[in-house]
């Protein structure tokens, strides 16, 4: 299937600009990112400091957090997927209020569900409110993830949360304009990443278990970009709709037309699971899902 080429030049620019930032200043690990309680061997970096790789074996997984907290903004990675038999493993690359699952967390999930050699990867998409989660996506992608580095995106203000891969946007999570319990718009974030065991249910439901013969399973990070506010106690003065930001100006309240067409495609053709078309598991449609993306 030939993908769909479309101008994305704003969110393109903004991305630019900051990579060039941060290759100038030579943002290391160190200098955005503390290392979670993992073996030394299962953390590596280039030389330079500025390739990640984390890796998983039937002893232990790995993964890191932001060392600062953001609330609103534009959080963006490149990452390079486990390639070859990956059934049961996940890497998960998200944003949450706390370094654990509270029961009343906030949290925005790019979860990648690994596969058997051949087969694709699915991406799984969710967002939780004050510990509420349920909102599961699922889309596979247009290229195979594990030969190249892509990049991963959130944008994050009151209005919406998008998710993208490589500047498209996949999911349009909209705010409604009146107190609700399914936006998660009042609690700062950190920043995740990890990879982690999950074979008991990422590939076929559980079916498929994790071959441990293929470990060491290693997951790689570069170009961590963030253009957010930076969490400041009691709050920092960026975090209501100043406009004084692009993210949180009206262009990015909701998409640009060359994004709906980008959307449209990814809607067509790359959605394999989406919780508000599930009226076995919800009788009752959600609330959220009574708003267009389109808006």
């Amino acid at each position: 299937m030939e993908r769909k080429a479309s101008s994305m030049a704003k969110v393109l620019l903004i991305g630019i600009v900051i990579a060039i930032l941060c290759s100038e200043i030579k943002c290391s690990f160190e200098d955005n990112f503390s290392k979670s309680d993992c073996p030394d061997s299962h953390f590596k970096t280039s030389e330079d400091g500025q390739i990640w790789y984390l890796s998983l074996d039937n002893k232990a997984g790995c993964g890191f957090m932001t060392r600062q907290r953001y609330r609103f903004g534009w959080f963006s990675m490149k990452l390079k997927l486990v390639g070859g038999d990956s059934a049961g493993v996940v890497t998960a690359y998200y944003m949450c209020t706390e370094d654990g699952a509270g029961p009343t967390r906030d949290e925005l999930d790019f979860e990648f569900l690994g596969n058997r050699t051949g087969e694709p990867y699915l991406i799984q998409t969710n967002v939780y409110k004050n510990g509420i989660g349920g909102r599961e996506m699922r889309h596979v992608l247009w290229f195979d993830p594990t030969q190249d580095f892509h990049t991963y995106s959130i944008l994050w203000n009151s209005h919406q949360i998008v998710f993208f891969v490589d500047k498209i946007p996949i999911r349009v999570y909209k705010n409604a304009n009146y107190t609700n319990n399914f936006f998660p718009n009042e609690k700062p974030m950190y920043l995740f990443s990890s990879i982690w065991n999950a074979d008991d249910w990422a590939t076929r439901g559980g079916l498929e278990k994790t071959d441990w013969k293929n470990a060491p399973f290693v997951s790689t990070y570069m170009n961590f970009n963030v253009d957010g506010c930076q969490w400041e106690d009691p709050f920092p003065s960026c975090v209501s709709t100043t406009t004084q930001n692009w993210w949180d100006q009206y262009n990015s309240w909701h998409l640009s037309s060359d994004q709906k067409l980008d959307y449209a495609w990814v809607q067509r053709n790359f959605v394999t699971y989406d919780y508000c078309q599930d009226i076995e598991r919800y009788k009752v449609k959600p609330e959220e899902c009574w708003l267009s993306p389109w808006d």
